[in-house]
């Protein structure tokens, strides 16, 4: 349950800076991501106590993050002035949004079942979640760029660091993908050994860790087109 506390605080930032409740809530995203790779870490040494733990920290930050959510959509509707189209705001709000949503239900699927397949495999969902994790912590440097963009009027310099940083997170996002698509191709190799409850439980954890990668790179794009149509 989230404290009215929580809430007033959330509108007090708001009042401060219109960019700053989004960078807080990339940091909820962030904060999701990176207890999840905690999760993993914990699911492939077999210890499924420490994942139900994390499991339930990973469900606060996701509702922090919908209360940050609802309230940046509700004083949006308000006579606010931006330095942004807030049209173009609540787009990049959304896939930015996803990032701790798909954390959230990855870390549910490791509560279902033990880890049950080879040192191989067990190797490339770590490398999967820490490139997922590298690419969520680019993409929250790039969120931080926002105030920075904001008190400095969008000046050319300050506008082409946060571009370059955009291609960063998409280059990126490209190497998790290329790991996703090789660590499913092993896990499938394993069918007969593993199981199909196994691979089909694997599978689905490998392809949500990629997407978190994905959705980071979905928001990456939004915030330049914000940025390219203010």
């Amino acid at each position: 349950m989230i404290r009215k506390e929580y809430i007033r605080s959330v509108l007090n930032i708001f009042a401060s800076s219109p960019f700053k409740p989004l960078g807080l809530h990339a940091s909820k995203a962030g904060e999701a991501v990176r207890k999840l790779g905690e999760s993993v870490d914990a699911f492939c040494n077999g210890d499924m106590e420490k994942v139900e733990q994390l499991n339930h920290e990973i469900d606060v930050l996701e509702h922090e993050a919908d209360v940050i959510k609802q309230t940046i959509r509700s004083e949006l509707s308000s006579s606010i002035m931006m330095p942004v189209n807030a049209s173009d705001l609540l787009n990049f709000l959304k896939p930015q949004d996803s990032i701790s949503d798909v954390a959230q239900e990855v870390s549910f699927w490791l509560t279902l079942r033990k880890f049950e397949a080879s040192e191989e495999i067990r190797k490339g969902l770590l490398e999967l979640m820490a490139k997922t994790l590298e690419t969520v912590e680019e993409y929250e440097k790039l969120v931080d760029t926002l105030s920075e963009l904001l008190e400095t009027s969008f000046s050319k310099r300050d506008v082409e660091d946060s571009l370059t940083l955009v291609v960063e997170v998409e280059e990126m996002e490209h190497q998790v993908d290329l790991v996703e698509k090789d660590l499913i191709k092993k896990i499938f190799m394993e069918e007969e050994s593993s199981g199909g409850a196994s691979v089909y439980h694997l599978v689905r954890l490998a392809a949500g860790i990629g997407d978190i990668a994905d959705k980071a790179e979905n928001a990456a794009d939004r915030l330049r087109t914000m940025i390219m149509r203010r």
